[in-house]
């Protein structure tokens, strides 16, 4: 296996600095960024007041401050609604998209951070490095240059989900995302937007929408094409690379037709789910009477 560098123009980054920072930020996010170490990140969201995710990030220390890497088409609606939250905190709030940008390495021989802006990616292990720097820094020598197409297939092949392709905002809580599963929610720190319902929901265990990979015995169907589970509405397909893909599904409507052996398709092409292997859920038998939260 070889080691691979590509540059993601898909992701933005924005910088929240300043001496009221961490206390700002630690009151809004999903994660903990009280204790984030130097060279360490942190995936992370900002939800609404009903749970669901506006906004999903990786995010880095920075200069008496935490850069933030995060879809470009959604930094201008980030930093308005950071802005709204800010009232008289002592933070600034930039947009770095036209000086910096995010690269992903990866692969079994990526050096340990030493650079600024360079990190574990903490969602998987075989993720590798994210690196956020200025446009006009030197990329680091000695790896094999990929498309951001090459990233997203070995994303899918883990089976991690990305929001506005996997899940919609404002749509999905973050247990459809699997964020909990992939160190996105620190359950133990206190207090932030929306903390009430996804504590709720992993304390009763009603989450019964999860993003899980599948395979297709033809040719994948595009993302948003509806599925079904014994002729049942069972979820939607995401992104996919091949015959790999992920979708958001209705985990007790397939877990019941994988054990009764009915189909399950999308627009009449057989899938076969299957649960990432780092996931502690299951297929449970019956989740119907549960509400989403």
């Amino acid at each position: 296996m070889s080691s691979f560098i590509c540059p993601l123009p898909s992701r933005g980054v924005v910088r929240i600095s300043g001496e009221g920072a961490e206390h700002f930020l630690q009151g809004l996010l999903t994660c903990d960024v009280e204790d984030l170490a130097p060279h360490e990140g942190r995936y992370g969201a900002l939800l609404t007041p009903q749970g669901k995710i506006l906004f999903d990030f990786l995010l880095t220390h920075a200069d008496n401050g935490f850069l933030f890497d995060l879809p470009a088409s959604l930094v201008a609606d980030f930093i308005k609604r950071m802005t709204l939250y800010k009232l008289r905190a002592k933070v600034d709030i930039d947009n770095l998209c036209d000086t910096h940008h995010v690269l992903a390495l990866w692969g079994d021989a990526v050096e340990a951070p030493s650079a600024s802006g360079l990190f574990k990616d903490p969602r998987h292990g075989d993720l590798g490095f994210r690196l956020i720097q200025t446009t006009d820094d030197a990329v680091p020598a000695g790896l094999e240059s990929r498309t951001q197409d090459d990233w997203q297939a070995h994303r899918i092949s883990l089976g991690i989900p990305e929001g506005g392709l996997d899940f919609e905002y404002g749509q999905a809580f973050p247990h459809d995302a699997d964020m909990d599963q992939l160190s996105g929610i620190a359950f133990g720190k206190g207090c932030y937007v929306g903390q009430e319902v996804v504590s709720r929901m992993r304390h009763r265990g009603t989450a019964r929408k999860r993003i899980v990979k599948v395979k297709g015995q033809a040719e994948m169907p595009a993302a948003g094409t509806p599925i079904t589970a014994g002729g049942k509405a069972a979820g939607t397909l995401g992104s996919h690379a091949g015959s790999i893909g992920l979708a958001l599904v209705r985990i007790d409507r397939i877990g019941n037709a994988l054990r009764s052996g009915e189909p399950i398709e999308a627009d009449g092409v057989p899938i076969e789910p299957s649960i990432p292997q780092w996931a502690s859920f299951d297929w449970p038998d019956d989740l119907a009477s549960h509400d989403d939260a």
